[in-house]
């Protein structure tokens, strides 16, 4: 189901019973961090939090922040309108059985025709929401300037005539050694100046002052290499970044589509509802119309780098400063009744678990297309997404996990995986316990292991290069003698069914 607002989204949240309001004054800096943390490590990923009344550097912000709306399996399927996440991926590996591929370009193809059978492409508007409130600014100061001060306006008392700066939005400070506050659930949006196509992902964004936002966009990402092509011709490049609306955008920015494929398409997919995009006041770009802030600006390829973070990652450890492109805005808008998405992110479990998870079993049937051979997926919490994957395989023929594991390094932000452990289809992918006794069991170190070299995650402090590491791939399936196995394989050790059964009617077990 389609959502008007990030407003509207929170409110079905609380009709579910999903969300916890708190009322009292609680400061960005830290102590929403602190509160969001025990909620996202609370069995199930806990409830959804609406801080009402946040406060900035002590002062009273106009806008309400919500937070962990997405960390929860139950809340992933209210915003795919689902009964759950497996029956959303259902839906669409039903639509991508019409055809069978050929190979990967055919299968990309295949996804964007079973998505738009659904709904139409994006569409224009000329009015929004999202522009509501807007705040242009004058050309960029000088980096010596003081932080502008925040006008000294109680919460409910502003009007459209005293539009916000960066300073007055709730924007948080996660963890104690984090370099200033960060946007953690932004959807930046990108565009290649050569083919037009657009990208939106999700970088965090530091802010720096009133005016001007670091952008953590890494060496491998989409963003990053329309960058580079801007940096070549030494021409401005825009950006434009929005919070909120509906909850499918974050959740299409960070899903692994395949290169070139809009995730606006995606988003309107799961809605069930194009998506309308509004052209941005000062660059040329689009943004959804429903969205609740937007950022616009641009990077000057001429001005250097600036040092960004250090941040508390998701990888459970701070992310080092390293040098970044400097955005300048040149507006800012709003709606008049918006509300601040927000995220955080640190040692796991945390919110991003189960949108990094729910996109796996999305895609799950893209994967199959491929590699029909694959039974299920998991990416463990501990694995901070990429860096542990779990793969069951129906196994007919020797070396066949070794092809699993080359194929899923090959495909897109699966090149960061760290392990992959290969086990058989009668495993659950999804209890470690059981992954981890059939590791230990069915295999010989020497002889199931595999080691590669590849890119790395940038934030993967471990590496002794920065975007440079190795992998290890472990063949946890019964062996064939194909395979260099001369033994007998024994049989797993399992009850009768009819004893299970009896002794559970005589005990009602």
């Amino acid at each position: 189901m389609a959502f008007a607002s990030f407003r509207d989204w929170v409110r079905h949240l609380d009709q579910a019973g999903e969300l916890k309001r708190i009322q009292q004054p609680l400061a960005t800096e830290l102590e929403i961090t602190e509160w969001a943390d025990r909620e996202m490590k609370s069995p199930g990923g806990g409830r959804a939090l609406l801080i009402e009344n946040p406060t900035v550097q002590g002062r009273p912000s106009p806008f309400p922040v919500a937070i962990n709306t997405l960390g929860s399996w139950k809340r992933m399927a209210l915003s795919l309108g689902a009964e759950s996440v497996e029956a959303a991926a259902a839906e669409l590996g039903a639509l991508l059985q019409a055809k069978p591929p050929t190979g990967f370009r055919e299968a990309v193809r295949l996804l964007g025709q079973a998505i738009e059978l659904r709904h139409a492409r994006p569409k224009s508007v000329r009015e929004a929401p999202c522009q509501e409130v807007v705040h242009r600014f004058d050309p960029a100061p000088s980096r010596s300037e003081p932080w502008p001060a925040a006008p000294d306006i109680l919460r409910g008392e502003r009007t459209p005539e005293f539009p916000p700066t960066l300073r007055d939005l709730p924007i948080l400070k996660c963890w104690p050694s984090d370099g200033g506050r960060f946007l953690t659930l932004p959807c930046v949006v990108t565009q290649d100046p050569d083919t037009g196509e657009r990208n939106v992902g999700m970088y965090r964004i530091q802010v720096y002052d009133g005016q001007t936002v670091g952008v953590h966009w890494q060496l491998q990402k989409v963003a990053a290499r329309h960058g580079r092509r801007y940096y070549e011709t030494g021409r401005r490049m825009p950006v434009a970044i929005f919070l909120g609306g509906d909850p499918m955008f974050p959740f299409a920015a960070t899903a692994p589509l395949p290169d070139g494929m809009d995730e606006f398409l995606l988003a309107g997919y799961l809605r069930r509802k194009s998506v309308e995009l509004v052209k941005c006041l000062t660059v040329d770009l689009e943004v959804p119309a429903d969205a609740d802030f937007v950022l616009e600006g641009y990077v000057d390829p001429q001005e250097p780098l600036r040092q960004e973070g250090p941040f508390g990652d998701h990888t459970g450890y701070y992310t080092l400063p390293e040098p970044y492109p400097v955005m300048h805005l040149t507006a800012l808008t709003h709606r008049r009744d918006a509300v601040y998405p927000a995220t955080i992110v640190g040692v796991p479990p945390m919110e991003d678990f189960y949108i990094g998870s729910a996109s796996v079993k999305l895609f799950l049937p893209v994967f199959r297309m491929n590699f029909p051979e694959i039974a299920d997926i998991a990416l463990p919490a501990e694995g901070v997404f990429h860096n542990l994957v779990i793969v069951s395989i129906r196994k007919t023929y020797p070396m066949q996990a070794y092809k699993i594991m080359h194929g899923l390094w090959g495909m897109g932000q699966m090149m960061f995986t760290k392990y992959i452990i290969v086990v058989d289809d009668d495993t659950d992918v999804h209890n470690t316990s059981e992954v981890l006794f059939r590791l230990c069991a069915n295999t010989d170190p020497q002889r199931d292991s595999l080691f590669s070299r590849g890119p790395a995650d940038v934030l993967d402090h471990a590496t002794s290069e920065v975007a440079i590491g190795s992998k290890l791939g472990m063949d946890a399936t019964r062996k064939l003698p194909g395979e260099g196995f001369r033994r007998p394989w024994p049989p797993l050790i399992r009850m009768d069914p009819a004893v299970k059964e009896r002794v559970g009617k005589m005990f009602n077990l």
